[in-house]
């Protein structure tokens, strides 16, 4: 069956489906799609935020009924609530956090790794500060919250797709030890997530709570570059142990990293932590260290606005063919000097989520 044909498959799935205000799927101004890509297909109904419970069960129907389209890859069906017309412009971001959904019941501590920008390593970062976890013994899981650009199957050498347990939810993939989901995972390596903000944040949502992660000691999420409506859908959506903020030396980096830690602080998410990435270029022919992005910005920062400095990580030749082959570091060669970095990071990391919480804020405020 091509493209064309699972489509026409996939409405005719739907006809007969009923919003419950008895307008039909097909055809209501609601509904964007169905949509098929590499296999999967994709539909978003627009909701209110006070309707969510009672286009629930629609979302399941209709995620059911694409699921069983012959050819069908995978299916998703995601509730998007914009916001209400009558909403005042500006609204401050909330000081406190709400009360979080019951989601990862069986998580004991979700950390964001955050960057300000992309092309600073933080996926890397991420993957490798998880093994660095997992060294220690623990149970560790890793989100791939990035929707335009996942990386987690690359890094982590994933092929494939999540199977679908009895209870209709995702199970996520395993690798070197991790628990792992990735949007990558469900969709073809070169299809382009052409989705609007409301998709993808409904689409992160689905994954922390329709993927059956378990009995966890970490979930790290990797996050999306930025600080827009998925990073607060996140933040403010999730029960938060705290962020890492990962970035380069550079001025330029810095100023976007100054942005992640004022998002964090502002839906008062403590500071776990600051990574340098990049912090200087080892010469694989005479072992020379080169300082491409300059030095020490991260950690004087870090000092400046006083949260903990969790230490630097070099850009090796062997650090991007590991990540490449799909072989992160800390699993190729964790005696080695980057191994060590990084399960030393993670340590820190570790007894930072053990400490109290008052300590960790008191620590951010120099007391």
């Amino acid at each position: 069956m091509d493209d064309t044909d699972r489509l026409s498959a996939a409405r005719a799935a739907l006809d007969g489906l009923v919003l419950p205000d008895g307008t039909p799927v097909l055809g209501s101004a609601r509904v964007s799609g169905p949509i098929e890509a590499g296999g999967r297909i994709s539909l978003a109904i627009s909701i209110t935020p006070d309707e969510a419970a009672a286009y629930a069960e629609t979302r399941a129907a209709a995620e059911a009924a694409l699921r069983a389209v012959p050819g069908c890859d995978g299916a998703i069906v995601v509730l998007t609530a914009e916001k209400s017309s009558t909403s005042p412009p500006n609204l401050k971001i909330q000081d406190k956090k709400p009360a979080p959904p019951p989601v990862l019941a069986g998580v004991t501590h979700v950390v964001a790794v955050a960057s300000g920008k992309g092309g600073v390593g933080k996926s890397t970062t991420s993957v490798n500060l998880a093994l660095g976890l997992r060294a220690l013994g623990l149970k560790v899981g890793i989100l791939d919250a990035d929707i335009h650009g996942p990386s987690l199957p690359t890094l982590l050498g994933l092929h494939g797709r999540p199977r679908v347990g009895s209870d209709r939810r995702l199970k996520p993939m395993q690798s070197h030890g991790l628990f792992a989901m990735s949007m990558g995972l469900m969709v073809d390596a070169e299809t382009a997530m052409v989705w609007r903000g409301p998709m993808v944040m409904s689409a992160i949502t689905q994954m922390l709570a329709e993927v059956d992660w378990g009995t966890l000691d970490v979930l790290i999420i990797d996050m999306p570059p930025g600080t827009g409506d998925a990073q607060l859908a996140i933040a403010q959506g999730t029960d938060l142990s705290g962020a890492v903020i990962v970035s380069t030396p550079q001025d330029l980096a810095l100023i976007d990293a100054r942005r992640g830690i004022a998002m964090f602080r502002k839906v008062d998410v403590p500071i776990l932590g600051v990574i340098e990435n990049m912090a200087h270029f080892i010469c694989p022919d005479c072992g020379a260290q080169h300082e491409i992005f300059g030095s020490g910005g991260a950690a004087a920062e870090a000092q400046r606005l006083g949260v903990p400095y969790l230490g630097a990580i070099p850009l090796t030749m062997e650090l991007r063919a590991a990540s490449d082959s799909g072989q992160p570091i800390v699993a190729r060669d964790p005696e080695g000097r980057l191994g060590t970095i990084y399960t030393g990071m993670a340590r820190a990391l570790w007894s930072a989520l053990r400490a109290e919480p008052d300590h960790i804020q008191k620590t951010q405020l120099g007391v």
